[in-house]
């Protein structure tokens, strides 16, 4: 079958969607937010393809599996096995890094294990093991018809007089020792020794001139000396110079030992690779004083913060004599004691522990607190923490054996710090050079040749999707929801698997312009190699770009939900659709270009955190600034690590901020706001209405009513949060949860309240024939229409309206709102608050999961802020942002090590003048020919 067949798809908004999408093509759906592209893509498509595959597998298999419920649709034909990357459910695993994701780090650790060299790491010689027979011929390939000696060394550096020793080797017929570097004859004189002293003895098993009738007797003396030098002989020759050899992985010379070389020993996974210390982390938490106690204040005056509480007088009660009891003056502000008496504070008298055991630490009582029950306290002594590099491995997270391990002088940990680039230059080097490096090189080259046939595979696919700043041992926690979802496409292409249904969720994210082409050439690669790739995606070249296009509309919520177009992107060029309109120029995102001046800035002096190159910057405020650069370029680190943190500490908030050393004119910021696509909550509990408070103005209308008065209902009658109106049998969920065990978890609506989350009597209260419940099911611009007469409800609802979330429901859970739908949220918030001014607001990436009509309505509430006396500062790639904006810093002029730099500062006509911006040049590109 050449098509996927859609029939009848009704899932969320979905108006009975009938579709063919042609198989193993680039396939696009777009549309503005909300339409439907989601749920087709990924609630029918995947979800079916995924359950379909689950279905193959057996009850037992299937336990494991999350699986997803069956999507509303009446039939799907020619649907292949379904794999989804998008950017939710990315990996919080500190033990997760770049390489392990894209299983880069799973080949290297395999090559290290078949072609590395071990080397005692106190010595600095190679360590091999060596066979009988391996030696006996090394032997003859270096002397030649030589003299040479096979001995054992019996001491090394040892104290004492070793009378017993000589003498049992002596009964067994041995009659040379070289002792002390002097040769003694055992056999006729007696051997004296300092027993103070330090002394090295040496076995002298047999003299032998290498020459090819004594094969024979080189082999027994060769086995008789390791047999007496547990597996480790010396053979000298006549100049004095000796060599070692091993039949163990260990140090001839110091004893250093090692297990047979194996993948595990290079994994920091693993305990066998593990550092001890942090266990593989690369990091150990520490307790920082600073965060622990308020400096400024003296004990007495409760400069603990971890006791504060009226539960915890006892423990202070204690803290206050444990300090009297050592010296430590109580009235002092805490910053005034030396660092030897915070410790003792912190992890009390470690020397006198048993005589001092009834005060209980600090350290001990949140480790106490933690072990008794860790999941609530975790979060309550978190920030007393801070997390520092590993002394023992220095982040490294593996242990010294595995890091013993060199290949071409690099070990593992030292490959893994590399970008891509690098790794690839170090392979090229040693596959050219390899016979000039290595020893047994024939036999290397062979093991070797097909793993790094495919670390360069997947390197170079980290490059083509524009990932190339990225160091292989970096965490994953600490990239964004773009960044992880690009690493595991690269797996996926990495993987060749064929004929599947791959469905991704707007994979540009985080990509500069220059780096679009990139990733679409990818995208083709896996549909030309037998696979249909779906992609749901906002980004005008990804979808002039694409074989077939799905076009869903023709707005959002409950007036989309249809397929509006579909076919080639010649023909969504000639529709009458919004998307079309805006991709054949019908339609502007940005009409107006005026520019506001400003003579207000924020000036940051020695920023250097991460690849930031020690930059000194103007960043101006009273207007709408944009911080534009490629990916990696030390954007986010700016906005985040050094602006936000930086401005929270100097007002004096608990921050720990990048590296800077000093920032000027804070004082002309009231407060600064990180508007980041993090969920406005955490419950399915919350939702718009309660994050906004209209809710609020809603319940205390109802509470207004004549049937409410009557029946003496407050506003907190009408909420589903707390006990009085919800329904007590689900508590205000609206649903009961079943867990079927290998079958996905079951929800059902609550038999008591059907789903409505309140009680019957609280239900019979209505305004305008609409209960409480009803309202909340309302999508925000049927509320906004139907409290057309509240000025206080409507002016909020208009807000989110303006801002492009009409469709969201006014009781949609949280946990089902997109990241740049929970974004928008929070600036439709801050939008319905009184005028206050003198706000700095950070945005990273606000136009993630938007069309360009909703781009549009972005842009106009950025200007807004601005227009009531607020700044605006966002980190952005889309180009319409990027020109609307009155500023711009352009940030490079490449990623990682390449980055860091001011490329260019001025208003986006200025930044198209400089040369060297690659920003500037595609905004010339760009707006010239629009």
């Amino acid at each position: 079958m050449d098509y996927i067949r859609i029939r009848g798809a009704k899932e969320n908004n979905l108006k009975d969607v009938n579709l063919d999408i042609p198989r193993n093509k680039f396939v696009v759906f777009t549309g503005v937010s909300g339409s439907g592209k989601s749920s087709l893509a990924f609630d029918t498509l995947y979800a079916e393809g995924q359950r379909r595959y689950a279905e193959s597998l057996s009850v037992y298999a299937r336990q494991f599996l999350g699986q997803l419920k069956k999507p509303q649709v009446e039939s799907i034909e020619g649907l292949s096995p379904a794999v989804s990357i998008d950017q939710r459910g990315m990996t919080h695993n500190p033990r997760s890094t770049v390489g392990t994701l894209t299983e880069i780090y799973d080949y290297f650790r395999l090559l290290f294990a078949r072609i590395g060299v071990a080397y005692c790491p106190k010595c600095n010689i190679p360590i091999k093991a060596t066979s009988l027979d391996e030696i006996v011929s090394d032997l003859y390939k270096k002397y030649p018809n030589e003299l040479i000696m096979i001995t054992s060394v019996l001491i090394d550096g040892r104290k004492g007089e070793f009378k017993d020793l000589i003498n049992r080797y002596r009964k067994q017929g041995f009659f040379k020792m070289i002792i002390d570097s002097k040769t003694y004859d055992i056999s006729e004189e007696e051997v004296l020794l300092d027993k103070n002293k330090k002394h090295t003895i040496i076995l002298v098993i047999d003299e032998i001139t290498l020459s090819s009738d004594k094969t024979k007797r080189l082999s027994e003396a060769v086995r008789l000396a390791l047999e007496v030098g547990n597996g480790v002989i010396r053979v000298q020759r006549k100049d004095g110079q000796f060599d070692l050899y091993s039949e163990k992985l260990s140090c001839p010379k110091c004893g250093f030992s090692l297990v047979e070389l194996s993948p595990r020993l290079f994994s920091f996974n693993s305990p066998y690779g593990a550092c001890p210390a942090c266990n593989g982390l690369g990091f150990v938490e520490e307790l920082d004083p600073e965060k622990v106690f308020d400096m400024n204040l003296s004990l007495q005056e409760g400069a603990a913060r971890v006791f504060r509480g009226r539960y915890n007088q006892y423990y202070v009660y204690n803290l206050l004599s444990f300090a009297r009891s050592k010296g430590i003056s109580i009235s002092k502000p805490v910053k005034m004691l030396s660092s030897e008496e915070i410790n003792l504070l912190l992890f009390g008298d470690v020397s006198n522990i048993e005589k001092d055991n009834s005060f209980e630490s600090i350290a001990k009582y949140i480790e106490r607190k933690r072990s008794e029950s860790f999941n609530e306290s975790w979060d309550e002594f978190k920030d007393f923490f801070i997390m520092r590099t590993c002394s023992l491995c220095n982040g490294t997270r593996l242990r010294k054996e595995a890091l013993s391990v060199y290949i071409n002088k690099m070990n593992i940990a030292d490959l893994l710090k590399l970008v891509p680039e690098k790794i690839l230059a170090f392979i090229e080097d040693y596959e050219k050079n390899i016979y000039e490096y290595e020893t047994h090189a024939r036999e290397k080259e062979e093991i070797s040749r097909p793993i790094f046939k495919e670390i360069k595979k997947r390197l170079r696919y980290l490059l083509d999707l524009g990932l190339d700043y990225l160091t292989l041992d970096r965490a994953t926690m600490t990239l964004s929801g773009g960044e992880v979802q690009r690493l595991r496409l690269a797996t996926q292409i990495g993987s060749g698997l064929v004929g599947v249904l791959y469905v991704l969720d707007e994979p540009s994210i985080g990509l500069h312009p220059r780096d679009i082409s990139r990733l679409v050439d990818s995208l083709r690669e896996l549909s030309l190699i037998g696979n249909t790739v779906i992609v749901v995606e906002h980004d005008r070249e990804t979808i002039e770009a694409a074989d077939f296009v799905v076009d869903m509309g023709p707005y959002a919520g409950e007036r989309g939900g249809k397929v509006v177009y579909s076919g080639d992107i010649k023909g969504l060029y000639e529709s009458d659709t919004l998307t079309g309109k805006y991709l054949s120029g019908k339609l502007r995102i940005v009409e107006n270009t005026f520019r506001r001046k400003t003579d207000s800035f924020l000036r940051v002096f020695g920023a250097s955190q991460f690849n930031l190159k020690n930059i000194d910057i103007n960043l101006p405020l009273k207007i709408f600034c944009t911080i534009t650069g490629v990916s990696g370029s030390g954007k986010s680190t700016l906005l985040y690590e050094i602006l936000y943190k930086g401005i929270k500490k100097e007002k004096g908030f608990r921050e720990m901020p990048g590296q800077y050393e000093s920032i000027e004119g804070v004082e002309k910021i009231d407060r600064v706001l990180l508007m980041d696509q993090s969920p406005i909550g955490r419950t399915p509990r919350s939702n718009p209405a309660t994050y906004t408070g209209v809710l609020d103005d809603i319940r205390s209308l109802f509470a207004q009513l004549p049937e409410s008065k009557r029946l003496g209902f407050k506003p907190g009658h009408f909420s589903f949060n707390v006990k009085g109106g919800r329904c007590e049998a689900c508590r205000g969920e609206g649903f009961k949860k079943i867990q079927m065990l290998f079958l996905p978890d079951v929800y059902v609506p609550c038999d008591v309240c059907n789903g409505t989350r309140y009680q019957k009597d609280t239900l019979k209260v209505e305004f305008k024939g609409k209960n409480i419940s009803e309202i909340l099911n309302m999508s925000v611009d049927e509320a906004r229409e139907f409290f057309s007469s509240h000025p206080a409800i409507s002016r909020k609802l208009s807000v989110l309206s303006d801002i492009g979330l009409g469709y969201i429901r006014l009781g949609q859970s949280a946990t089902t709102l997109s990241g740049g739908e929970s974004q928008r949220l929070k600036l439709a918030y801050e939008l319905t608050k009184k005028f206050r001014g003198h706000t700095l607001y950070l945005l990273d990436e606000p136009t993630t999961g938007l069309h360009f009509d909703d781009i549009k309505k972005l842009i106009n509430v950025l200007h807004r802020l601005v227009d009531r006396g607020d700044s605006v500062i966002v980190v952005e790639h889309n180009l319409d942002v990027v020109y609307a904006s009155d500023m711009v810093i352009d940030l490079g002029p490449e990623g990682g090590d390449k980055g860091g730099k001011i490329v260019a500062f001025g208003t986006p006509e200025e930044i198209m003048e400089v040369n060297n911006s690659f920003t500037g040049k595609y905004l010339k590109e760009w707006f010239g020919r629009s």
